[in-house]
């Protein structure tokens, strides 16, 4: 049984383009090899902290929407940890409300682009 969930991760702002799209396809991999189905990705930008973190008052934010084995999402938690190329992550199991919220976003954002 796959759970529906949404991992969020801040990137260090120090990382040129090409480090952080290597950062974020890596993960992208993690979770296709492990028999994940991403629903959605999106890549939020360099954007401006509540709160400095390491020093660091920006950071590259990426969302990523998938369905994955419970067990799984230890796993790519542990990941999050070990690489110094990120700030700050969040993880979050969504409910059946969440679900029919992020895809009434994403039907709305698809309308907007077509329009």
């Amino acid at each position: 049984m796959l759970k529906h969930y949404e991992t969020v991760f801040i990137m260090t702002p120090v990382l040129s383009e090409e480090q952080a799209k290597e950062t974020v396809s890596k993960y992208k991999k993690m979770l296709t090899d492990n028999g994940c189905k991403i629903v959605t990705e999106k890549a939020w930008g360099l954007r401006k902290l509540q709160y400095p973190i390491q020093k660091k008052t920006t950071g590259f934010y990426h969302l990523f929407e998938f369905k994955a084995p419970a067990a799984f999402v230890a796993e790519l938690e542990v990941a999050y940890k070990r690489d110094e190329r990120l700030l700050r992550f969040l993880t979050v199991a969504l409910d059946k409300h969440a679900i029919a919220y992020s895809e009434k976003s994403r039907n709305k954002a698809k309308a907007a682009a077509t329009v």
